[in-house]
This record gives C-alpha cells, sequence and structure tokens, in this order.
C-alpha cells in the first residue's frame, strides 16, 4: 500500500477486494505547509469499468442478505473508525488544513452517523395497498437500486464517504466512492479499514483520479444505478449531462449562499457569535454556513462593530495546534478565487473593515478573516459563492425586505435568521425559499434531519429516513391470490 518511504505515502485504489495500482500519480500537497504529503493514484476509464463490474457481481448477493446483517456490517465499520480516530483526524487536518478538533469531531460524527444509519434496517417499510379488485393485493416494495456512484467534495472529505456509504449499504445497494483530488488521502485510509473488516469484496470500492475522467465515466456508466455527488453547482451540471445519456438518477448536493437575517429584536451576541462561527469554520469553506447578512438598519452599527471585532481575534495558525480557531484554505486556486472575489467588491462600491488579503506572515494558502460592508444586492459578493472567510453585510428597513433580499438568490440551501419574535421567527420559516432554516442558532444539520437544497442548490438530499429513501426505489406488485375469480 505505501511506497516504503516515510515521509511520502504512495496509495494504490481498493476494488473488488484487492489493491491496484495504476500507471500514474498526482500529488497532494498539505495546505498549511505547501508540502507534497502523498501521491495517489490517477484512475482510468478502464478502472472505472472494473469498479462498477465489481460492485455489480457483488450487489445481487449483497442486498440478498437480510438488511439485518447488512446494517451490522455498516455498524463494524464505524467501531474500526472508532479505533482509529485520532489517526484519521490527523490525516484530515494534515491534507485539508481543517484545525484538528474541528477533524476530530468529523471522524466522530461519522462513526455515530454509521451506527445511526444502521438502526433503518428494521425501519424502512414497503406498503400493502388497497386493490380495486376481490382476491387481490397491491405490494408495494422498498428495493434496492443497484450501484451507487459516490463522488465527494474536499471541505468534510471523510465525513461525506459515510454519508453516502452508510445508507447506499444498507438499503442493498453497493458502492463505488471517487474521492477529491484535493483531500484523497483520508478516503484510502478508510479503504484500509474495509481492508480490515469482514465486509464482502465489491460492496465497497476506491478509485481516485480526476473529475472529468473518472467522474464523468461514473456519472455516464450504464450499470451505474445513481450517481449522488456533492460539490459545486459545475459540478452537479457535469454530472447531470453525463447521467442523462442513461437516464441513471441523480442525487445532488451542490452550492450555496446562505442569507443570515438580523432583526433589531435579535439577541445581538448570539448573532455575532452564531455566524463568526458560519465564517470561520472550516476556513468558511461550508456550503450550508452564513454567507450573507442583512442586519436591520437600527442595530447595523453595535452588530457591525462586534462581528468586526470578533473577525479581528480570531486565532490563525497551526491547523494542528490546539489554541488555532482557523487554519488555511484548501488550496492556492480556492485563496485565489476568495481573493478575486473581494477585490470584485470593493470595486464595486463595498467598504473592507478587516482582512480582505493572504495572511503574509506565513506559508501556506491563509487568508484573514474578512469583513464589507456597505455591500448591495446587485453586487456578486451577493450573490456569488465565496467560499472562503469572507462576510458581506447590508441592512434592511423592514421584514418583507429581508425576506426578498434573502430570497433573491439563485441557491436555495440553507437560511437563518434571528429574532425574539415568534411571529417573525414562523414567517420567516414559511417564507424563506432554502431547504433549511435555522432560528436564532449555528447553520449545522443533524443526522436526524434532512439536508436538502432548493433551486441550484441540489436534487434530492441526505439524512434521517427521507436520505436513507434516496437510495431505495419502489416495486409494485399486483397479487391475484385468488385464481378462479373471473
Amino acid at each position: 500500500m505505501d511506497s516504503g518511504q516515510a515521509a511520502l505515502r504512495r496509495y494504490a485504489m481498493w476494488i473488488d477486494g484487492s489493491w491496484v495500482d495504476a500507471e500514474s500519480w498526482t500529488p497532494v500537497l498539505n495546505p498549511a505547509t505547501e508540502i507534497v504529503i502523498s501521491e495517489v493514484p490517477n484512475g482510468t476509464v478502464a478502472d472505472v469499468d472494473r469498479a462498477v463490474a465489481a460492485a455489480e457481481r457483488s450487489q445481487k448477493e449483497w442486498a440478498k442478505l437480510p438488511a439485518i446483517q447488512r446494517a451490522g456490517h455498516v455498524r463494524e465499520l464505524a467501531g474500526l473508525i472508532r479505533d482509529n480516530r485520532s489517526h484519521l483526524a490527523d490525516v484530515i487536518c494534515e491534507e485539508q488544513g481543517k484545525i484538528r478538533s474541528l477533524a476530530q469531531v468529523e471522524v466522530d460524527f461519522s462513526a455515530d452517523y454509521c451506527d445511526y444509519m444502521a438502526e433503518f434496517a428494521r425501519r424502512f417499510e414497503g406498503e400493502i395497498i388497497q386493490s380495486d379488485r376481490p382476491g387481490e393485493n397491491i405490494l408495494l416494495y422498498k428495493a434496492p437500486i443497484g450501484v451507487i456512484a459516490g463522488i465527494l467534495p474536499w471541505n468534510f472529505p471523510f465525513f461525506l464517504i459515510v454519508r453516502k456509504l452508510a445508507p447506499a449499504l444498507v438499503a442493498g445497494n453497493t458502492i463505488v466512492i471517487k474521492p477529491s483530488s484535493e483531500t484523497p488521502n483520508n478516503a484510502f485510509e478508510f479503504a484500509k479499514l474495509v481492508a480490515q473488516s469482514s465486509l464482502p469484496k465489491g460492496v465497497f470500492n476506491l478509485i481516485s483520479g480526476a473529475g472529468s475522467v473518472v467522474g464523468h465515466a461514473l456519472a455516464a456508466h450504464p450499470k451505474v444505478g445513481m450517481v449522488s455527488l456533492t460539490g459545486s453547482t459545475e459540478g452537479g451540471i457535469a454530472v447531470m449531462r453525463a447521467a442523462a445519456q442513461n437516464v441513471t438518477k441523480v442525487s445532488l448536493e451542490l452550492g450555496g449562499k446562505a442569507p443570515a437575517i438580523v432583526c433589531a429584536d435579535a439577541n445581538i451576541d448570539l448573532a455575532v457569535k452564531a455566524i463568526r462561527a458560519s465564517r470561520i469554520i472550516n476556513a468558511g469553506q461550508v456550503c450550508n454556513c452564513a454567507e450573507r447578512v442583512y442586519v436591520h438598519e437600527s442595530i447595523a452599527g453595535e452588530f457591525t462593530a462586534k462581528i468586526i471585532q470578533a473577525m479581528k481575534e480570531t486565532v490563525v495558525g497551526d491547523p494542528f495546534d490546539e489554541t488555532t480557531e482557523m487554519g488555511p484554505l484548501v488550496s492556492k486556486r480556492q485563496r485565489e478565487r476568495v481573493q478575486a472575489a473581494v477585490d470584485l467588491a470593493v470595486r464595486e462600491g463595498a467598504s473592507l473593515r478587516c482582512g480582505g488579503r493572504a495572511v503574509s506572515n506565513k506559508t501556506g494558502y491563509y487568508f484573514a478573516p474578512t469583513v464589507l460592508v456597505d455591500c448591495k444586492q446587485s453586487m456578486s459578493i451577493m450573490r456569488a459563492e465565496t467560499f472562503g472567510p469572507v462576510l458581506p453585510i447590508a441592512t434592511f428597513k423592514t421584514l418583507d425586505e429581508a425576506l426578498n433580499l434573502a430570497n433573491d438568490c439563485e441557491y436555495g440551501l440553507t437560511s437563518s435568521i434571528y429574532t425574539t419574535n415568534l411571529s417573525t421567527a414562523m414567517r420567516a420559516a414559511n417564507e424563506l425559499k432554502f431547504g433549511e432554516t435555522y432560528v436564532n442558532r449555528e447553520n449545522f444539520e443533524a443526522m436526524q434531519g434532512f439536508h436538502a437544497g432548493w433551486r441550484k442548490s441540489g436534487i434530492g438530499g441526505a439524512d434521517g429516513k427521507h436520505g436513507l429513501e434516496e437510495y431505495l426505489q419502489t416495486r409494485v406488485v399486483y397479487m391475484n391470490y385468488d385464481t378462479g375469480q373471473q
């Protein structure tokens, strides 16, 4: 599995229960040090064909197992994750730049997620439907789809493995995972755990490589029953195009531009704490966190002063240092994108109040926590996803205005509002056009909820019983049990 070099790991793909080498590899960098830490295989279309064939072959027997037995394998993986929790967190921290404490939360949450989804083994159900004919029952079954292709992002790379794998396997499917080229190491470390487990070969397969090659081949493969992608809206559009030729089901969690509305009666300190957390967690690289703020004009001065101070006080540094609150962006390209977004906002008339540039005294892809004020709805910074530690602020006069501004967006993943008025909160809950709305709390979903975007933020969703049902399809049987009836 490893190349034998202590300082540089070289991984192999996991296909049909075996390690598979490649003809070429891609380097993976630590974004905090800009040092190459591993090499991962460049998978090919032939590798995709082999992985999908293995998954299809194993799925037939896997689906025959009682769901509770399939869930037992998922629980076994949860146990292996916990046994290796510290190592896995180190790997995530090293390759993604996530602070060590958050990386540990990601690993622990992933193990809990496996156990949670395993609990559905005895809980997903079909139906008996009334027939219009005597001597007949109509039976509706919930059946597995077949082979699932899971295409992963780089911001929460380990959790997204199990978010796709656990419900897929419990439902009776098999899966082929493609990790992000930015953060693939944790997926290969997970594959090592699979290799230690009793999971039958072919049920889980891991293949790395470029999205334009491996991702496209998976999405366009005629033997893939569903493609589940978490990533950019552009990536989702590409997957839909590739899947369309086979009319393959897609489940897409895509970009967001989440609004946060801070009302005149809000607990300002609570709003500052929660919104700041949205902008510095994972260096702002979280699709469901607040990306634009609308604050009532009567409290705008106080709120803005407090959020600027809170952003300035953020401890930026080594992700492994326990005092660090924010690490680097994932790559040089991502930092350039964030810088370009801030520069454009200033050119369009926004006022830069803190940050706005790379942290010059550090090696790595660090970007200072940034606040922009005097922002207008027409500005790109209020409309396009930034995916960095940047907070644009605008003001409003009435709740109607705030709701209209929040809804004026092509995305529809999450939203939030801060108010102590129940009527205001209920209006927001009913009128905000987003898959999730958070009231007086941080933007972070529960595993028993349903994380689903509207508009260009996605199709389908994940988590809870509705997330499990993404991986099931229906079959109806008309059972005429009285063959003597005419």
